[in-house]
């Protein structure tokens, strides 16, 4: 399974020129059953790196373009009255796919975001009373613009907290830029990937991920990182019991790439960042600077 995962790696470098740390991260995200958020200014290769994944995974995959105007039936689906029949039916809307890119998600308002809610948490949606499960397994990989730009709508922390990890691309560095400028279309590049991780063995990849061990001393550890948290004055508010959750299951997909069976604190701190960067609110909105506090004054136990 390792060397399946590897491929992957391999593939999804070959398009996202220059960015290997964040193209693990969204690996060990969609390994740990969870939800990605990639917040950075637009033509950074973030719609890109979905599509990338979605290919390589071989998932059913729906792009939702989100604007000020989307409403929730436009996401979730609506019932229509069919008049041969005189019933309404349920039509399922593009939620209703294994990987779902909200692409510019903060560009929609609160009341389209939060149709979202319960399919994150759930994997069902509810319309009218009745609930509608979604198939699996169930991505959602969300974009964002910075928050200064013009037409945005801030994420709720309820919807941010959804997420399991929120990582940044940046611009490529000189090399990278170099290779793509030479190259050719990313798109031509990702539309010809085959698939490397089919969905069955993906979830095969993720209940071995479940089994990771995590030791007594391990998890001291997490605890006094979200206990830090909570206790210090650098933060508005501390990390939650889902988050403490969400930080352990990461650190057991990244062990788990890392060809291990126990998780050590490295693999706690290597996921910290893009786990805790979006739940803890503080002065900087840098990931890495937020979390470096934490780093620099808990202790491995």
């Amino acid at each position: 399974m390792q060397n399946a995962i590897d491929q992957l790696l391999d593939s999804a470098n070959q398009v996202i020129l220059g960015k290997p740390r964040q193209v693990r991260l969204s690996v060990c995200c969609l390994l740990a059953r969870g939800h990605l958020l990639i917040e950075d200014i637009p033509g950074v290769g973030k719609t890109t790196l979905a599509h990338t994944l979605a290919k390589l995974l071989g998932l059913n995959y729906q792009r939702i373009q989100f604007t000020s105007d989307i409403l929730p039936a436009d996401i979730i689906g609506a019932s229509v009255f069919d008049a041969r029949n005189h019933a309404f039916k349920f039509h399922p809307g593009p939620v209703f796919n294994q990987m779902v890119l909200a692409d510019e998600i903060n560009r929609a308002t609160p009341k389209a975001q939060s149709a979202l809610l319960e399919a994150m948490e759930e994997h069902q949606v509810t319309v009218e009373g009745k609930t509608y499960q979604l198939p699996e397994p169930f991505f959602v990989i969300a974009t964002q613009n910075p928050s200064h730009q013009i037409g945005t709508f801030p994420l709720p922390e309820s919807q941010l907290d959804r997420f399991l990890m929120r990582i940044e691309l940046g611009y490529p560095d000189h090399q990278a830029e170099r290779q793509l400028l030479a190259g050719q279309s990313r798109r031509n590049l990702y539309e010809s990937l085959p698939v490397q991780l089919p969905p069955e063995q993906l979830q095969q990849i993720q209940q071995a991920v479940s089994q990771v061990h995590a030791s007594t001393a391990l998890l001291d550890y997490c605890q006094a990182i979200i206990g830090f948290t909570r206790e210090s004055s650098e933060y508005h508010c501390g990390l939650s019991p889902r988050a403490g959750l969400a930080l352990l299951t990461a650190a057991k997909a990244w062990a788990f790439m890392d060809r291990r069976d126990a998780v050590i604190p490295e693999d706690l701190q290597a996921v910290l960042a893009a786990v805790a960067g979006h739940r803890l609110r503080a002065g900087n909105t840098d990931s890495e600077a937020i979390v470096a506090p934490i780093l620099a004054n808990v202790a491995v136990l």
